[in-house]
This record gives structure tokens, sequence and C-alpha cells, in this order.
């Protein structure tokens, strides 16, 4: 039996274009082809075909209505507002289903564009002049993954007022209206220069009590993060999720080395000891300077290890060192 599948009038989609490529990733990928072109064609062939492919992807997610758009089903309408309002709503863990397509097609997109670029850094690895432009865009990006999780980690926290939760939910519409320009969200900067802080500083742990670690991405942080730490590194959450961002340790795996130091009167301690110290299974995977989606790895696991211990009413920080940050910005724009 043949199903007749009833053909739909055609309808011209309103497109909502998406940018693929900013104008300095273009010149870039554009110098790197030619590169390529005379050193390795069958490489710079792959290079098209991959970024063909992102092009077209871009393209697609274009013809999806803008998620600012209204629309009317079955008589009730959706379009800002609403998504505004199931945003701010109490909701599950998982919001991906709660969401519109276009915005779930646009992190795909992101991804995507990870991975181009990513295989990009790979073929000129060697290549001096290419190396910094490029974990650049790959940071960035991994920078735009990573703030949309704060946020919607901030939207289900009950301690946000509810007008404090919609300046969120209009923040995160930017981003995923515009497509891929992060800078749209007015938080993005200060959170990506933490990440691009604690990317440039690995820990040196020595007497484990932070402060080498903290002064060195302190150096690069604007005048608020001064006014941050001042306000908010008495209280026990934010000093043991400072903590954790700055040795990339569990709060649990913190409280060990710490107690092993004490017990066998040792006074200082090197990166290479404090693995030994916790074993094959540290909490949190290592840090690597040459791969970026280890600081996003580090994040989430710092976020899902704090919705652990706030489940099962656990010692240790209950929210990440970002979400702290973000809510004291958000509180003092309030003021």
């Amino acid at each position: 039996m043949v199903l007749s599948i009833p053909t739909m009038p055609a309808i011209p989609p309103k497109k909502s274009a998406l940018i693929v490529l900013k104008e300095h990733e273009i010149r870039l990928i554009g110098e790197i082809e030619a590169y390529l072109d005379t050193k390795f064609p069958e490489e710079s062939y792959l290079v098209r075909e991959r970024f063909r492919c992102l092009q077209r992807m871009g393209d697609a997610i274009s013809h999806y209505p803008s998620v600012r758009e209204t629309q009317i089903m079955q008589g009730k309408q959706r379009g800002e507002e609403s998504l505004i309002a199931s945003l701010c709503e109490p909701a599950s863990a998982s919001h991906l289903l709660h969401i519109p397509t276009r915005v779930v097609a646009v992190r795909s997109f992101l991804v995507a564009k990870f991975h181009a670029f990513s295989l990009v850094s790979m073929l000129v690895r060697d290549i001096h002049e290419f190396h910094t432009p490029l974990h650049r865009i790959i940071f960035t990006i991994i920078c735009t993954l990573m703030v949309e999780e704060v946020y919607f980690s901030c939207l289900r926290d009950p301690v946000f007022s509810h007008d404090t939760k919609i300046r969120l939910a209009n923040d995160l519409i930017s981003l995923w209206d515009s497509g891929q320009d992060s800078q749209i969200i007015h938080h993005f900067p200060a959170l990506e220069s933490l990440w691009i802080a604690r990317d440039t500083a690995p820990p040196c742990f020595g007497t484990m009590d932070g402060t080498s670690e903290l002064f060195r991405i302190s150096m690069d942080l604007g005048q608020d993060w001064q006014e941050f730490l001042v306000a908010e590194i008495n209280h026990n959450e934010t000093r043991w999720a400072l903590e954790e961002f700055l040795f990339g340790l569990s709060y649990e795996d913190i409280l060990n080395v710490r107690s092993r130091l004490a017990r066998f009167g040792i006074s200082a301690v090197g990166y290479d000891e404090v693995r030994s110290f916790l074993g094959n299974q540290p909490a949190y995977g290592m840090i690597s300077s040459t791969d970026p989606r280890t600081i996003y790895d580090f994040y989430v696991n710092r976020r899902d290890a704090a919705q652990f211990r706030k489940r099962s009413v656990t010692p240790g920080p209950q929210q990440t060192l970002e979400a702290i940050y973000l809510k004291y910005r958000l509180t003092l724009e309030l003021e």
C-alpha cells in the first residue's frame, strides 16, 4: 500500500539570515586556503568543502523563523513574549525540547563551526602566523556555548527575581536571533575575559592557598572583577567556587590534597604530585592549553557537581564561579 502525502501550498519562507562567518574569519580562511593551495591542494579542497557545508547549514537555518517572530497556531499566539515566559518558568534541567528549533539548530551550527575551524587549525598547526587568530576564533565559539549554559543555570536559580530572569531571557533571545554574535549578550565580555584568564594561567599549586593563581588571573581582568572579589570573597560559596576554578580540582579533591599536606607536613606541592595524590581518577579532567574543549568540559563538570551537591545537600559550592559572578553583575545593574 502506497501512502499518498498531500502536497501543501508553497509558502515563501520569511528568512532571518544567519551570519555564517564574520569578515575577519573570511579573510583568515582565504589566506589559509591560499597557503594550502600551494602546499597541500587536497587538504585545501577539504577545507573548502567543509566551509561550503557550513554555509549550506547556515542557509538552511535561515529559513526557520526568527525567535522574535510572532505566529498564530490554533488561535494561540506564540512569539517572543511567550518564549520569555517559558524561559522564566521553573523547568527541568533539560531545556532541549522547550526551545524553538532555530535555537537548537544554531547551537548545532556553532558546534559544526568549531569542528570546521579545528580542522583548519590541525592542518596548519606548524604555521605560527595562523595559530593565534585560529585559537581566538575557536575559543570564542567555546565561550559562546558556555555563556548560554551559564545563563540557563541562572534562569533555573530560584533566588533570582522574575524581573532579573526576564533580563537574562532577553539576552539569550538576542544571541539566538543574531545567530552567533555573542557580543550582543551584555555580560559575555566579562565572562569571556574570565575564561581567557583561566586558559592562560594554569595552576602552580604551591601551598594550595590560591594566592598566586588568583593574582595571575586578576591581572587581566577589569575593575568590576576586583570589586566582585572584595564584595564576595568572604562568602564560603564564592571562595569554594573560586578555588575550584583556580586549581582545576573539585571541592572534594582540594580537601583531600590539603588534608594530605597537613598529615605529612608538606609545605608545598607541584602539579604532578597533586595528580599522584588523587590517583588516576580526579573528579575533573585536565585542562589542556592546546585543546579549548577542555575549558568547556571543565565548566560542565563544575556545573554538574554543583547541582549534585545542591540536590544531595552536601558541603561545597552549589553554583559555579561564573554563575556567582553573573549574579553579582546583575545585582549591581538593578541597584
